[in-house]
């Protein structure tokens, strides 16, 4: 088997490490290691796949993973680039988004065998602390100056800090010292956004236990521009299948910009680097084939094979005309006629009738491949079914 360093390495993952010599080490023993989610919606999204890839490509090297959730961090919510302050959740809510994690977690890690995957919930060690005891035992580790250097922190000091969230690095630290004395779990990872909470939570170990503890960041999923993938003109691009369908969330990969296409095969699909390179070191519209590949492997991965059939075939349907459009993005209507901004607001194409004006002005807007520019066009029949069109990458299938 191979050392997963290296396996990390060669797809790009890794950003920093707290010590050298990482390698090495996973080579001698069966690491513990933990990566954590704040649940702070009811779904992952597309920001948190890179973390998940690093967890199964751990477990799948014989290490072990911890999946924390932060039911109890997320009471206070993390600064870490963020420019204001996050609303506050109730216990119900976080307990409920915890649920909705578990699920979708499954699909990258095995919760059983010798190296099975745990969930914890750091609600467990942290609604119940002292504070008194807690700032006495932890606080004193913690050096102000230090923590004000932190990149979490720089951003916010302009706009104004709270002492709420300036709690947070010390509750990160926290889950560590407690992970390491309940499973002597020694490794932290996390996102780059994440490094200085995983230093200090090193770092309290280092000075409380007198041993030593691990971090490694991994890459941000970000576009060749330098932009967070997974925005899209909805929001996040989410992976329950009720928030982002898995037609727009095939679609979306489907496409990506030519120059994203490889790293994101990379980090978000199990393709050996040598499929990667064949797929993607080519010249013109031959990159599309890599494009269907990658769409297809991450759709799959998400929503499992059929989903991943049926969005691919939904998509050569309308962009190569062939197959059938069943697997489409569809809305039933109840009579006519409906006015064309009706429709759009409807189909969720416009969040409003007055940006359904907008997109008919701006020539956005079409049906069954006619431009529609009267925004008081009316729909008064429809024989089988309609497709509006969207610009040029957005079709949806109305039914009565």
């Amino acid at each position: 088997m191979r050392n997963v360093y290296d396996i990390l390495e060669e797809r790009g993952y890794i950003e920093q490490v707290t010590h050298e010599g990482l390698r090495e080490w996973f080579d001698k023993e069966k690491v513990t290691f933990y990566i954590g989610f704040d649940p702070t919606a009811d779904s992952l999204h597309i920001g948190h796949f890179v973390s998940m890839m690093v967890a199964s490509h751990m477990q799948k090297a014989g290490h072990k993973p911890i999946i924390l959730i932060g039911g109890g961090t997320a009471m206070i919510g993390d600064p870490s680039g963020r420019t204001d302050m996050r609303s506050m959740m109730t216990v119900e809510t976080i307990n409920h988004n915890v649920e909705c994690f578990k699920k979708q977690l499954s699909k990258f890690v095995s919760f059983e065998g010798d190296n099975a995957a745990i969930i914890v919930n750091n609600a467990d060690w942290l609604l119940g602390l002292n504070y008194i005891n807690f700032i006495r035992d932890i606080g004193s580790y913690f050096s102000v100056n230090k923590m004000l250097t932190a990149e979490c922190f720089k951003k916010r000091l302009e706009k104004g800090l709270s002492f709420l969230e300036f709690n947070y690095m010390l509750m990160q630290a926290y889950d560590f010292l407690e992970l390491y004395k309940k499973y002597n779990c020694s490794l932290e990872l996390g996102g780059n956004d994440q490094w200085s909470n995983i230093l200090a939570g090193a770092d309290l170990i280092r000075r409380k236990e007198q041993t030593t503890a691990f971090g490694l960041t991994f890459k941000l999923l970000l576009t060749s521009e330098g932009i967070k993938m997974g925005k899209t003109a909805k929001g996040a691009l989410w992976l329950d299948p009720n928030k982002t369908s898995p037609y727009e969330f095939y679609q979306y990969f489907r496409n990506i910009a030519d120059a994203d296409v490889k790293n994101t095969m990379k980090l978000l699909t199990y393709i050996s680097i040598e499929k990667i390179n064949e797929l993607c070191d080519v010249e013109g519209e031959k990159i599309n084939e890599a494009k269907k590949v990658l769409a297809y492997e991450i759709t799959k991965i998400i929503h499992g094979e059929e989903e991943a059939i049926k969005a691919e075939k939904a998509a050569t349907a309308l962009f190569e005309g062939s197959g059938d459009l069943e697997n489409m993005p569809t809305t039933k209507i109840d009579s006519l006629p409906v006015s064309i901004t009706n429709l759009l607001v409807q189909t969720k194409l416009a969040p409003s009738k007055g940006q359904a004006k907008i997109l008919i002005e701006q020539g956005g807007i079409s049906i069954n491949d006619e431009k529609i520019t009267n925004i008081n066009h009316m729909i008064d029949n429809i024989d089988e079914y309609i497709i509006i069109k969207k610009g040029k990458k957005t079709f949806h299938k109305v039914i009565l």
